[in-house]
């Protein structure tokens, strides 16, 4: 961050500048990440009998409004540098590029493997690989300079980062306040959750159906199934939550069995 920064000055490169900038965040976004995977693990209390696993999607969801930010600011300054662009040290812009490029990719070798299972390690691998998209676009652009004399090309090439910066930050923003307003999880048909409910035999209806994230990867479903008198409660209620844990992935259950010949009964799994 610091190399960027001072290339940045010394050769007037905008995407030098915003690459650092866009570092410097990293620094307070992966702290941010840090601090939100450890207090995750704090036990459940009486008042937060969830625990703190919803702190892991706060911080991604910071992080993906930070990467939209930056992206803005960068935008900005460089359509005021499309209009009378710098002289930018192309050669010196592309040796630092470079050097941040492959400390980025150590960082996304690093983050890999958390990825696709955590929204909080999610964010914070994305702001590392756009600095690394950011990279090859300065490195680029310090080559057009160099050895072109295109000179707008360090101007365009910041737009070009700040879109793709944009893009992925949209992405983490929209699941991340998917996963706050208690949508249903990504990749889980409410419907077909429903039939498979229904499916199990002595089930006559299925409603109030619920399906949200607490946290990445930690589904719940509450639901009140109106059973009949052929079999006991004691038997359908198995069959439910086998069925949701191998066809769906989904453990933690609260369903409600109701009878017509007897009150409704809440059991919990």
């Amino acid at each position: 961050m610091l190399a960027e920064a001072v290339g940045g000055w010394y050769s007037h490169s905008l995407a030098l500048i915003a690459d650092a900038g866009h570092m410097l965040s990293d620094v307070a976004a992966l702290g941010l990440s840090l601090f939100a995977a450890w207090i995750s693990r704090r036990a459940a209390t009486p008042t937060r009998s969830y625990g703190y696993y919803r702190t892991e999607i706060l911080a991604a969801l910071a992080n993906a409004a930070t990467l939209i930010t930056i992206s803005v600011w960068v935008s900005f300054e460089a359509f005021q540098r499309l209009h009378a662009p710098p002289d930018v040290h192309g050669r010196a812009v592309m040796a630092i590029a470079a050097g941040g490029f492959i400390i980025n990719i150590a960082g996304m070798w690093v983050l890999n493997g958390g990825r696709h299972e955590n929204l909080n390690v999610r964010g914070a691998w994305l702001h590392v690989a756009t600095d690394a998209v950011g990279n090859i676009g300065t490195v680029a652009a310090g080559a057009a300079v160099a050895f072109l004399g295109w000179r707008a090309a360090d101007p365009v090439a910041s737009v070009v980062i700040a879109m793709l910066v944009c893009w992925s930050a949209w992405a983490l923003l929209k699941e991340s306040v998917e996963v706050l307003m208690e949508g249903t999880p990504t990749g889980i048909d409410p419907d077909r959750v429903r039939n498979a409910l229904a499916d199990v035999a002595g089930v006559q209806a299925v409603h109030d159906l619920h399906i949200w994230s607490i946290t990445s990867g930690r589904i719940s479903l509450s639901a009140h199934v109106s059973v009949d008198s052929t079999r006991p409660d004691r038997d359908v209620l198995p069959e439910l939550c086998a069925s949701l844990r191998e066809r769906f992935g989904i453990t933690h259950v609260t369903l409600q069995l109701e009878n017509e010949c007897a009150s409704a009964e809440t059991l919990h799994a």
